[in-house]
């Protein structure tokens, strides 16, 4: 029973941590295309200016000031990867050179981490305590994960439904030459989709970077997590990501506890591997259109 409740609580909360990743990235694909491959490197780069930034101890007042300047320290250089990500493409997004900007944005932001903090895992502080799950100590910071979540997605819905840019990225993920049409101001929404990204993202690593064990190496696993929860619960559904997060993170937690955490990365890739067998386009996406 112990063990039970440490992986439902761990698991849905790591879940939702994986979800917020998804949706930072479904929320850059719906309005150009692109699977942005740093994102789980943003969420260690904000852990980092974190472990830089905050003084061992540091009180609510100054956690809640370094929270706003890293964020906006993250999405501005979220924003600028995304105008280097985008430049190239010129009229569009047909070309591929995205696969090369955004490793390539991995690959710094990882070197830069290790260079100026090491290799080992960030010591990143925070105000938030624990509590007991069947005598076993877990942090709160789980419990906030699924709150955040839940909030966020509720967020970007809203903002899809009832303001003009959201309804206007909605109609790029549509149709995208129909919209540019229509003098939808595409490369703005796009780049505003990058700075909304960043947020999230932003706001991931500096809040839950002390349940990550961030080091300048697990961007990897923060992308393969976030990118398998979008594929699984269908890369341009929101509602898939938030659905989808906790399910995966119970089954990685499962999986660690009970059969190893040498077996993680192979439960993820067969949960990945069976879904698209079964159901190609994800299990809240829509099969893609084919014009002729």
């Amino acid at each position: 029973m112990q063990e039970l409740g440490i992986v439902l609580v761990r698991g849905i909360g790591s879940g939702a941590i994986y979800a917020l990743i998804a949706m930072s990235l479904t929320i850059i694909y719906n309005t150009s295309t692109i699977l942005n491959f740093a994102q789980g490197f943003w969420v260690v780069a904000a852990g980092g200016i974190a472990v830089s930034w905050l003084p061992a101890g540091v009180g609510v007042g100054g956690y809640v000031l370094g929270l706003l300047a890293v964020v906006a320290v993250i999405v501005a250089l979220v924003s600028v990867q995304g105008v280097a990500t985008l430049l190239p493409l010129r009229g569009g997004t047909g070309q591929h050179s995205w696969l090369v900007t955004t490793l390539a944005a991995s690959v710094i932001i990882g070197a830069l981490v290790e260079r100026t903090l090491g290799s080992d895992s960030l010591n990143i502080p925070t105000v938030f305590g624990s509590f007991g799950v069947f005598g076993v100590q877990t942090s709160v910071l789980y419990l906030v994960a699924i709150a955040f979540a839940v909030v966020t997605f509720a967020a970007l819905t809203l903002f899809y439904r009832r303001t003009d840019a959201g309804l206007a990225m909605q109609a790029l993920r549509q149709d995208y030459d129909v919209a540019r049409a229509a003098g939808i101001p595409a490369r703005r929404l796009q780049i505003a989709s990058f700075a909304i990204a960043g947020l999230i993202l932003g706001l991931t690593g500096y809040l839950f970077g002390p349940i990550l064990a961030l080091s300048s190496t697990s961007g990897l696993n923060l992308v393969i997590g976030g990118f398998t929860v979008a594929i699984v619960g269908g890369l341009s559904s929101l509602k898939g990501a938030v659905l989808i997060g906790p399910l995966f993170g119970m089954a990685t937690q499962a999986a660690t506890t009970w059969i190893g955490a040498d077996f993680q990365s192979a439960v993820v890739l067969g949960i990945l591997v069976v879904v698209l067998l079964v159901v190609p386009q994800g299990l809240f996406g829509r099969p893609a259109a084919r014009r002729v």
